[in-house]
């Protein structure tokens, strides 16, 4: 996973010489800053080769998933697969001084874990202590560290160098995973992670088919859901002082919402 993860960064800064600043037009010019991607011919190589694999394997996989599971037991699944990356929610809350939303995190996963079997079922939901998302790219944010250039990862989708190193800060330091390994179970980082990106790609069907079917250029609709997707999650929802662009909004509707899960979480 680490030497993947050096070759593609190292790809990318080959190439960040592709996409040259327009200097003599001002107006494209802030257009070029504004999408901060100035290594875009590559990404968008990456992003035709995603698309590919996902039309060849991802999506008639999920499709089948989602014809031949029921919703009951998708649901099932969904929760369980949340519920193991709990500890890793809670080690970026506490990292981030979010101590209140660790002690939420914590008390969904012991009572979830618990009463809830495992995590098959949202007890803690129930309960009224809802679920959120944090990650060390969002702790790295929180921290001051730079997002950097946006940059498409094979397979992983629309990321930046900044939240490319917070994958591979998860991949070392997820405890589920961890205890994993510990006990020899080499398989269990992969079957879960094939199970995660099945579960979120059966999840955005619909939605990933409507953005592409609207879109005019698919490709810069995805980057701009992204960074602002991501830009909402660094903030924790709050209120920012930037002034959305015109036809998004800081705050994602549940169409985004439930297209970003699809883009890499």
């Amino acid at each position: 996973m680490p030497s993947r993860v050096v070759v593609i960064f190292a790809a990318a800064f080959l190439f960040a010489g592709c996409a040259t600043p327009p200097k003599d037009d001002p107006e494209a010019l802030a257009e070029f800053e504004k999408a901060n991607d100035p290594i875009e011919p590559f990404n968008r190589v990456v992003f035709d080769f995603n698309m590919f694999v996902d039309k060849l394997i991802f999506k008639p996989i999920a499709t089948m998933y989602d014809g031949a599971m029921p919703e009951y037991g998708q649901e099932r699944v969904h929760n369980v697969l949340a519920n193991m990356r709990a500890p890793v929610v809670f080690i970026n809350d506490v990292l981030q001084g979010e101590g209140q939303r660790a002690g939420v995190t914590a008390g969904r996963f012991a009572i979830n874990t618990t009463v809830g079997v495992l995590g098959i079922f949202d007890v803690a939901g129930e309960w009224g202590l809802e679920p959120h998302s944090e990650d060390f790219g969002q702790t790295f944010a929180v921290w001051g560290a730079p997002e950097g250039f946006y940059l498409v990862l094979p397979i992983f989708g629309p990321s930046n160098p900044r939240d490319g190193l917070g994958l591979l800060a998860e991949a070392i330091l997820d405890p589920v995973n961890y205890w994993a390994r510990s006990e020899d179970i080499d398989e269990f980082p992969i079957s879960r992670t094939l199970a995660t990106g099945v579960d979120i790609r059966s999840r955005n069907l619909d939605t990933l088919d409507e953005i592409e079917r609207t879109s005019i250029d698919f490709y810069a609709a995805i980057r701009s859901l992204y960074r602002q997707r991501r830009a909402d999650e660094i903030r924790n929802s709050r209120p920012s002082a930037i002034q959305p662009a015109p036809g998004f909004s800081t705050t994602p509707n549940p169409a985004q919402q439930a297209e970003s899960a699809a883009l890499l979480d």
